[in-house]
């Protein structure tokens, strides 16, 4: 692991120690498909193929997480749960807008 790499982790880290949690939100790719987030699935990627190594892998998910966030601000049947729709509103916190759960 290149000292990138374990800057990168800390880095991630730290966002989903101190960020995430007080923000209250999912990444689009997560509220819409469920499973692990987009901070989960990139420090996933880097320690599997390092930050330079796995750099196609982060910018597909961060793609697929903007897919998702489409869907989800179209109201695509994608993004409509048995009981309506599975999210409530959007956050935009950066560069992707993150939409929150309401129950």
């Amino acid at each position: 692991m290149t000292p990138l790499d374990r800057l990168t982790l800390l880095g991630i880290g730290l966002y989903r120690r101190r960020l995430s949690p007080r923000k209250g939100f999912r990444c689009a790719h997560a509220a819409l498909h469920g499973g692990e987030s987009c901070s989960a699935a990139v420090a996933r990627i880097v320690r599997e193929d390092g930050v330079i190594g796995g750099r196609a892998r982060v910018a597909a998910r961060f793609g697929e997480c903007r897919a998702a966030h489409r869907a989800l601000h179209s109201g695509s049947p994608l993004a409509l749960g048995t009981n309506g729709p599975r999210v409530r509103g959007l956050c935009c916190c950066g560069p992707v807008p993150i939409p929150f759960r309401c129950g």
